[in-house]
């Protein structure tokens, strides 16, 4: 009878043991299937972008500027760092510049990507008023995590329609995808975006690309607070070739 009792107690406390093992197997190997995941997504392996600002040109809070209720307030704090994949590089830096003005001369256009982002009037391209682009030839698809876009940052102003596409043509017709859009009134009809204005700085406007293949970057603006004409001064994009 106490062989019997023994046999009973054992028994479940053995199944208990086992089952705990068996629960302890299939959670390590979850935990490895996910590894796995994360590994070849590169998710694991995220390192933060590096970037060189240039020089602020203004401090303080700007004032007197006519403003929409969409408009970010402006911080002159440092951004936190994007994360991204280790080994991108500025895959736009010397490429072709064309833009929506056809007669705009091509050493003039090749500013926006000759690494020079200084806030002062020799580093700045203007372009005509209304809706214009300037668009940019990466030479072949890329895969493409962040683009940051500087326009005219020599005072404090607020440039509007601001709309960032990427597509697999130059005429912008196959696979065009919207990347960024604060024309939340749809005044460029290129669709209405959700996105805010934002002050310009030496900060630049940093934009998630989230890893899209694309060959072509085009980004559109019309006007600032300050002037009707479109100005530009630097335009990087941050990615790697696309396997």
């Amino acid at each position: 009878m106490y062989r019997n009792f023994c046999v009973t107690i054992l028994l479940p406390s053995c199944a208990l043991i086992l089952a705990s093992c068996f629960l302890a197997q299939t959670g390590c190997a979850q935990d490895a299937k996910d590894n796995e995941k994360k590994a070849a997504s590169g998710s694991s392996n995220l390192v933060p972008l590096e970037l060189k600002l240039p020089s602020p040109a203004f401090k303080g809070t700007p004032t007197d500027i006519q403003l929409s209720s969409y408009v970010e307030p402006y911080s002159d704090k440092p951004r936190p760092p994007m994360m991204v994949p280790p080994g991108l590089k500025n895959v736009a830096a010397g490429k072709p510049v064309t833009s929506s003005v056809t007669n705009m001369p091509k050493d003039q256009l090749a500013k926006i990507v000759d690494g020079d982002k200084e806030p002062s009037d020799q580093s700045i391209i203007f372009l005509r008023k209304g809706t214009q682009y300037v668009q940019i030839d990466l030479g072949s698809p890329h895969e493409l995590f962040a683009i940051l876009i500087w326009h005219a940052h020599n005072t404090a102003k607020v440039y509007h329609d601001v709309i960032v596409q990427l597509a697999d043509d130059a005429d912008f017709k196959q696979n065009v995808r919207t990347v960024f859009n604060n024309d939340q009134d749809n005044s460029s009809a290129l669709g209405a975006g959700t996105d805010r204005e934002y002050f310009e700085s030496n900060q630049g406007r940093l934009i998630d690309a989230k890893g899209a293949k694309a060959r072509y970057v085009r980004t559109y603006s019309k006007g600032s607070t300050e002037s009707a004409l479109n100005e530009y001064t630097e335009i990087e994009v941050y990615g790697r070739p696309a396997p």
